[in-house]
């Protein structure tokens, strides 16, 4: 027997398709682990995609630091105390922490009255540096982001979120140049801009007015203060190796007991990030593992039945053997139906977990999210190649009992 020759394989079909309960029965077992496989590393993809573009342009390598009530007294001051971040801190980080990358203040003013003639709303004001868009990327509908200059000339200029503009003016109208009314205090629009990440510092994006550090300070009066501190750390260097240095500088500054483990909160957003990854991480170990054990199961399966359907075509096999078979062709035909069966059954799993995974990647596209569940080409390809291993596999035991059958005891067994 070759395996070129077309009879060979119609033989092979024929003897698969004499009872189809029992194919049925085998094949299932391959089919659904097969399926429980791609389907579950597609949708991992999918769901990681969607978390990935959630952290889409935001530093991963940065830190935010707020302060806090103090949680132990310290060179006579109280426990309790309450305290601010002020603008010598984002000097003495800078110039003291030399893998720093980039450092800059944040303040905010929630529920700030947005006005625009008789267009109204309530949204939130931000006082940036132009260094903030490499910490938080925005992207820019109309005009720019908030430059130096505005900075260093204290210009009443500001850049509004797309929730803002929508609300103030008239879809497709560019309001670069135009002025609204934040608190009373008239500010020319320069820009209207979104986060692209879905991580939100002080409040969403596209409710932000952005507004010169420099000037807002001023404008409310606000002295020194600093609400936050966003920094980022140099290539190769880890936020977590920053903190200490961080914490000591900042409780020195503030007279705070440098035990303290509440009054400065360092915002860790690298760990953040390392979470995410070591979770997406252990899905994908434990999707493998389900999906391997499946499929392990339905070989151990069909390895099972092909035992009991050589143990019934004991007769015919000794006869064969009876009329000249050699023991290397029983043994070709019990692995060849082995594969066949096994090829068959799992391509077609592939095929309907691929199906199962367009209607969900249509369905999750037409939401307005942009997801792949799919799987790669070579990951198909390796699939497709671990079906004929499985198949090899659940025959071998099947196919030496088959082997080992004598003419004499098939005679015997009728």
């Amino acid at each position: 027997m070759k395996f070129t020759d077309i009879d060979y394989w119609e033989e092979i079909l024929i003897t698969i398709t004499r009872n189809k309960t029992r194919s049925v029965l085998t094949a299932f077992g391959i089919f659904w682990g097969i399926f429980m496989l791609v389907a579950l590393i597609g949708g991992g993809n999918g769901l990681q995609q969607m978390m990935s573009r959630n952290f889409a342009g935001f530093a991963t390598n940065s830190c935010f630091i707020i302060s806090q009530q103090t949680s132990e007294p310290y060179k006579g001051f109280r426990k309790g105390r309450k305290w601010d971040l002020e603008n010598n801190d984002v000097a003495t980080l800078r110039s003291r922490i030399s893998d720093i990358e980039d450092i800059t203040p944040n303040l905010f003013r929630w529920g700030a009255n947005i006005v625009r003639g008789d267009k109204k709303g309530t949204f939130v004001a931000k006082g940036v540096y132009p260094s903030y868009d490499r910490i938080e990327k925005q992207t820019m509908m109309y005009g720019r982001f908030i430059n130096d200059v505005d900075i260093s000339e204290q210009r009443k200029v500001c850049t509004i979120g797309t929730r803002i503009y929508e609300t103030l003016f008239k879809k497709g109208q560019d309001p670069c140049g135009q002025y609204i009314r934040v608190d009373g205090i008239y500010y020319q629009v320069v820009g209207v801009c979104s986060g692209v990440s879905n991580i939100n510092i002080g409040g969403s994006s596209e409710e932000m007015v952005n507004i010169p550090f420099a000037t807002m300070q001023q404008a409310y009066n606000m002295g020194k203060t600093v609400h936050i501190i966003c920094l980022t750390a140099k290539h190769g260097v880890t936020v977590s190796s920053l903190e200490p240095k961080i914490q000591k500088l900042i409780k020195s500054n503030h007279l705070i007991s440098p035990k303290d483990p509440q009054a400065v909160m360092v915002l860790n957003m690298e760990e953040m990030f390392k979470m995410v990854d070591s979770l997406f991480t252990g899905i994908r170990m434990l999707v493998w593992l389900v999906g391997l054990g499946t499929l392990l199961a339905g070989a151990i399966g069909v390895s099972n039945i092909m035992m009991v359907t050589v143990r019934e075509r004991t007769v015919e096999i000794g006869i064969r053997r009876a009329i000249g078979a050699r023991p290397r062709e029983i043994m070709q035909q019990i692995l060849s139906e082995s594969m066949v069966l096994t090829s068959i059954a799992g391509l077609t799993g592939i095929s309907f977990a691929v199906l199962i995974l367009q209607v969900a990647e249509v369905g999750v596209t037409a939401s307005g999210t942009v997801a792949y569940f799919q799987v790669s080409f070579w990951t198909a390809i390796g699939m497709a190649l671990l079906l004929l291993s499985l198949g090899l596999f659940a025959g071998l035991a099947p196919a030496y009992r088959a082997m080992s059958i004598k003419p004499i005891d098939a005679m015997r067994d009728e």
